[in-house]
């Protein structure tokens, strides 16, 4: 008999400043809770405190009852300390061995990316912890929300370069190599140090990456918005995440007023072009009055925004950006295919370095590595096509074995 494993669900609500993705996201934790799921509310851009003031809550950093789903506030500092701090208590051989004395926990001040290292781990934790079945994630704009997420991958890349895995391998041979060499080896902590930062990155990026994880999009219809969104959307798949849903926020209702009256026209025109370009459902919230000011307003939002029970994280998955189609018969390349649903053609930027591929959308940039087939082939051309980015390479016959195909 098999047990199912329980694993937290987890939305990431965000949106352009002023689109009332504070709302949102906290509507959604209610309906959510309302609907009977274990849900936590996590304050990661909220600091004017709206939540509190909505929910009739002060909001702390350890998960707080509100009478509908659990809260808390994120705190960027308090989470730079006590990571510091376990650093530091780690780093103590070298800083032993260079005679330098530490930094007491009260002289570390939040440096910037503090506050993505503080999302970062609250997604960890609390997805790990098994006590919620929804984290709603009131997130930071989308360029910060982008930045934090791809973190760590970024880190665990650098770790690499720095302390590849592999030289594990000659810690016997360490007094060895040292005479060898003249010069001092690694000691033992920091292999140690290296192996326990690897386990924290995979953990943290498992955390963020996956299908348990999805992103919703809070826009205020608009001349720019559908633009605003299609670069947002590019910008999260070109690190692997995706958009389960779009929030229409603050729709104005019909009137004969002049004044509102051709507002309201030209945003069912573009709440209409929404629907028609997007494959994910676009929620339209009308306006009321206000943003909410208590526990009842949001729920009125609530109701406005899902016509279903629960608002359940989902969406259409990614395509396999790691897939290789082997067209070596046909044309003479294998194809990358790279799901961007969104790109345009002017903001893509392709760089081959070595074994990396460097992929740019606009002002976004990854460092993908290569499928071992591909490392031995040269970049002949591109294309975008469908949101998907085709990039096709052509074998060097002198690293290409004769008759070898794509799963090389």
């Amino acid at each position: 008999m098999t047990t199912e494993v329980h694993r937290t669900r987890t939305l990431l609500v965000t949106g352009r400043g002023g689109s009332g993705r504070t709302t949102v996201a906290a509507a959604t934790a209610l309906r959510a809770a309302a609907s009977g799921f274990r849900t936590l509310l996590v304050a990661a851009a909220d600091p004017h405190r709206t939540l509190d003031d909505v929910l009739g809550v002060r909001l702390g950093p350890a998960p707080t009852a509100t009478g509908g789903p659990y809260a808390l506030r994120l705190d960027a500092q308090a989470a730079y300390e006590e990571e510091a701090a376990r650093l530091l208590a780690q780093a103590k051989p070298a800083f032993d061995l260079l005679g330098v004395d530490p930094l007491e926990r009260e002289e570390l001040a939040a440096l910037p990316g503090a506050a993505h290292l503080a999302l970062l781990r609250a997604l960890r934790d609390h997805t790990a912890s098994g006590e919620w079945e929804l984290l709603v994630v009131d997130a930071p704009v989308v360029p910060e929300l982008v930045a934090a997420l791809a973190l760590p991958e970024e880190l665990a890349r650098y770790l690499d370069r720095l302390l590849p895995e592999e030289r594990q391998a000659a810690r016997a041979l360490r007094p060895l190599l040292a005479a060898l060499a003249g010069v001092p080896m690694p000691a033992d902590w920091l292999f140690d140090a290296r192996g326990r930062a690897a386990a924290e990155l995979a953990e943290t990026g498992d955390a963020v990456h996956g299908a348990h994880v999805s992103v919703r999009l809070v826009t205020e219809p608009g001349p720019l918005a559908a633009a605003e969104l299609r670069r947002a959307r590019a910008a999260l798949a070109l690190f692997g995440h995706r958009v389960d849903a779009v929030v229409a926020n603050r729709l104005f209702p019909e009137s004969a007023d002049p004044f509102l009256a051709p507002l309201r026209v030209a945003q069912q025109q573009e709440l209409a072009a929404l629907r028609a370009e997007w494959d994910v459902p676009v929620h339209a919230v009308p306006h009321l009055g206000g943003d909410p000011r208590d526990r009842a307003a949001l729920a009125d939002l609530a109701a406005a925004a899902y016509d279903q029970p629960v608002p359940e994280p989902g969406g259409p998955e990614l395509p396999d950006a790691w897939a290789v189609e082997d067209r070596l018969a046909q044309d003479g390349v294998l194809v990358w295919r790279l799901p961007l649903p969104g790109a345009e053609r002017a903001d893509l930027d392709l760089v081959r370095r070595g074994d990396e591929m460097l992929v740019g959308v606009g002002a976004y940039r990854r460092t993908l590595n290569l499928p071992s087939a591909l490392r031995r082939c040269a970049v002949s051309g591109a294309a975008l096509r469908d949101g998907v980015l085709a990039v096709r390479f052509t074998p060097d016959p002198d690293l290409w074995p004769r008759g070898a195909g794509a799963e090389a």
